[in-house]
């Protein structure tokens, strides 16, 4: 094993077993790595989800486990992308224990499964371990802050993936720019659900992230799996935008009423859930062990960024506006997808 340095094997383990596939980085990476190896991929879901139907897709929760044992004997995997988790901000503020049941229990069970048969694991975490209330930048080496239950248990995960196995290699992502299985999952398809229904969307100014496409997202997890790098590396985007101008490009990329898009900063979001700030994160790290940039900025194209507050109020004869298209651009990467 190698710590801050990639060493490259021939190619990913198969089987792999990829969890979370309800949330948008689950469901975009099986879908990527299920054409890549077609019957060698299996995904999991919580047991009480109807939304999901694929004989490949099968249920078994990640507390259970039982079911967890029953199912790594059925299938030998070689490997696991975990994608679970709960990320509700407002449920998990709510109901403390389910958020812990499914982010620390659930990753506990599955580990236990996965560090005695010796198996490469790159596990999902968030830049929400951090609350944000300095001026972005973070590093792998600052400390945890977390201002939710949901960044407390992420960052309760990180620990625990580090004392079982540290051969586990875990990614702080931020937003991962994509479409969800449900349609309601994700930045894009929450807002994009508001905006077509022409109802008013309330996004804030000064929550700043780091966002990726999930096309980016779905050639690093390949990488990984064919690598030991292990430890915590940030893995966001280049460009930091704050949660109103990720809605300003949907907006008006998609062609929607510009009139819907209210922005406030986060003093006005009230008590529950808490807010972060800054969490933009500095993925120079995960560049350097890689000995490349993994990732374009999102929006691809520069003339889609933000420039002042109305800026999605500007609607250019020759630019090419629609829901279509805002897909085509915003939740594929389009260097990516013309390269394939």
């Amino acid at each position: 094993m190698m710590i801050g340095v990639a060493k490259k094997n021939s190619r990913v383990p198969l089987p792999l077993l990829i969890t979370g596939i309800a949330g948008v980085p689950g469901y975009n990476a099986f879908d990527y790595f299920r054409r890549r190896y077609p019957g060698q991929v299996i995904g999991i879901k919580q047991a009480d989800n109807q939304k999901i139907r694929d004989p490949e897709v099968l249920p078994c929760n990640a507390e259970d486990r039982d079911a967890l044992a029953r199912l790594f004997e059925r299938y030998e995997f070689r490997a696991v992308l975990d994608c679970a988790g709960n990320c509700a901000l407002k449920q998990c503020e709510a109901a403390p224990e389910i958020a812990w049941r499914i982010n620390v229990e659930g990753l506990k069970n599955l580990l236990a499964q996965t560090t005695p048969r010796g198996l490469r694991v790159v596990h999902l975490s968030s830049d929400l371990v951090f609350s944000g209330f300095r001026d972005g930048g973070y590093t792998e080496d600052d400390p945890t802050d977390p201002v939710t239950v949901y960044g407390q248990t992420m960052a309760v995960g990180e620990q625990t993936a580090r004392e079982i196995d540290p051969a586990v290699c875990t990614l702080r992502i931020s937003l991962p720019m994509g479409v969800s299985v449900s349609g309601h999952a994700g930045a894009i398809d929450w807002i994009t659900s508001r905006f077509k229904k022409d109802r008013p969307a309330t996004l804030y100014i000064d929550e700043i992230r780091t966002p990726t496409y999930t096309d980016c997202m779905n050639a690093l997890y390949e990488e990984l799996m064919g690598n030991d790098l292990a430890g915590i590396f940030h893995a966001g985007g280049p460009k930091r935008m704050s949660l109103y101008q990720i809605a300003q490009v949907i907006n008006r990329v998609g062609g929607y009423n510009p009139d819907c898009l209210i922005g406030v900063p986060r003093m006005e979001a009230g008590p529950m859930p808490p807010r972060a700030g800054n969490v933009g994160m500095d993925s120079r790290k995960l560049s350097n062990a890689l000995g490349y940039d993994p990732f374009d900025p999102w929006p691809y194209c520069e003339t889609m960024t933000p420039t002042d507050w109305d800026w999605h109020r500007t609607r250019p004869a020759e630019e090419e506006r629609s829901p279509a298209r805002m897909l085509e651009v915003l939740a594929q990467n389009p260097r990516r997808r013309t390269a394939e």
